[in-house]
């Protein structure tokens, strides 16, 4: 008989390699490597682990297959429904990952309870008792329901059986690295375990048509723990983000089969729980305060709905070289791209000034559209000039200092339009050809027109 060998396994990318070695060759992470005890299968089909999950297929035609829109449930949380596309489709596989204490379980536990109501739900946790479950449920001040059941769990085997006893509509794991499966002898959370127990779950999700919510671990790198081909095998990646010091929640799809990408959601975060924000530009703006140098106001696009965001900047002289630039809230390489655009475009010498950029509320923008807002931002604290009253901005701006169009352009004019902005600068070509009453839009097509009409 063949015997057991080990390997090793990369825990971000997946990657077997047949020796430990200090840095992955796949993905080059360093101290990255576990060693996984492989063990071989039988070459018989019958005695293979997933033949249990398995169904027959056949090849057919595409013509043949009637094709359906999936049926959703709705979740009665709808900023979670707009996040999945409008709601929970029947068969997915949900991988919920954030930070510890940020409100994974919460979300989960009011969604469940909403759910609970026509479906019946099946809260399966590894981190908790039930008992610390109910607490929590009488704080948040969760009506008890008979569907929505709980059970304290890790081990695979014994939570298959109860599935087949129960039969929920909605399955949640919380959290797949808790989850072990006898089949393997490594312990949970490794890369194999973590594979293999995802994979049960997901072929459970297609053949009996349920839906499965798995809540992932995040790194330090707020990138989820475990192989990377987990988050391939599921159907939608939530990603739940937040500062510690701060009560907003947002909640961002970076996947979805079912729906559009980078559909964000809003909560704060009440001692009864997460409250959803119908209307985040009016919150995100609410300390705004006008004739303020180094702020600007950014007219953002997540997923399917725009929102308004203030860009902060402080520019000070420094006292050390190199100066010091750090951006909070997008990327620090557009950061220093934009700066070299300003000192080659329109003679700015800041190469001795310390820049510090933050996009407040704790948002995260990483589209090029906040090219604009950034430098007006930067340039108004560095000329400690504000910018007009009302002013809201939008663009992306070219290594040769042009204003490129953006995506969704008038979509953002009537945002910014319906919260009594009256002054709006846009790239030319996204200029509406309607003119909005008592809004005067600036079609630009360069970022020396933009300075001329923002400092002149």
């Amino acid at each position: 008989m063949a015997k057991d060998k080990s390997i090793y396994e990369c825990s971000e990318c997946g990657e077997k390699h047949s020796k430990w070695q200090g840095k992955c060759n796949a993905c080059n992470s360093w101290n990255s490597l576990i060693e996984v005890i492989e063990t071989p299968v039988s070459k018989a089909p019958v005695n293979n682990r997933f033949n249990a999950l398995n169904q027959q297929s056949q090849v057919v035609n595409l013509d043949q297959i009637s094709a359906q829109d999936v049926s959703r449930e709705v979740t009665g949380i709808g900023e979670l429904d707009r996040v999945l596309g409008g709601g929970l489709a029947q068969g997915s596989v949900i991988l919920l990952g954030g930070d510890p204490g940020i409100g994974k379980s919460t979300l989960l536990l009011q969604t469940l309870a909403h759910l609970a109501h026509k479906n019946k739900v099946l809260y399966v946790t590894g981190e908790e008792s039930v008992q610390q479950i109910a607490l929590r449920a009488k704080r948040l001040e969760v009506a008890s329901h008979a569907n929505l059941r709980l059970m304290s769990e890790i081990r695979v085997e014994s939570i298959l059986p109860q599935i087949d006893i129960e039969k929920p509509d909605v399955l949640v794991i919380d959290s797949i690295q808790t989850a072990y499966s006898d089949m393997l002898q490594s312990a949970p959370g490794s890369v194999a375990q973590v594979r293999e127990c995802s994979s049960i779950f997901t072929r459970l999700a297609k053949n009996r048509k349920i839906v499965v919510i798995l809540v992932g671990h995040v790194t330090k790198d707020g990138a989820i723990a475990g192989p990377r081909v987990l988050e391939h095998i599921v159907d939608t990646v939530l990603y739940f983000e937040g500062e510690q010091h701060s009560n907003f929640r947002m909640l961002r799809s970076v996947k979805n089969r079912f729906g559009a990408v980078n559909e964000l959601g809003i909560f704060a975060m009440t001692d009864k729980g997460l409250r959803e924000i119908t209307n985040p530009s009016a919150l995100f703006l609410s300390s705004y305060r006008a004739n303020t140098a180094g702020s600007c106001i950014l007219i953002s696009e997540e997923g399917t709905r725009p929102i308004l965001v203030e860009i902060q900047a402080l520019v000070d002289q420094s006292h050390l070289m190199p100066a010091k630039r750090l951006a909070v809230g997008m990327d620090g390489y557009r950061l220093s791209l934009l700066i070299a655009i300003m000192q080659r475009h329109l003679g700015l010498q800041l190469y001795d000034q310390d820049i510090f950029l933050n996009i407040v509320g704790g948002v995260k923008v990483s589209e090029p559209a906040l090219d604009l807002a950034a430098v007006l931002a930067i340039i108004s604290s560095y000329k400690n000039r504000p910018l007009a009253e009302k002013l809201a901005v939008c663009g992306e701006i070219g290594l040769s200092g042009e204003i490129r169009t953006i995506q969704k352009g008038q979509d953002r004019i009537k945002e910014a339009a319906k919260l009594g902005f009256t002054r709006i600068i846009v790239p030319r070509a996204n200029a509406p050809k309607d003119k909005i009453p008592d809004v005067e839009v600036i079609a630009v097509d360069t970022l020396e027109q933009v300075i001329q009409y923002c400092f002149n």
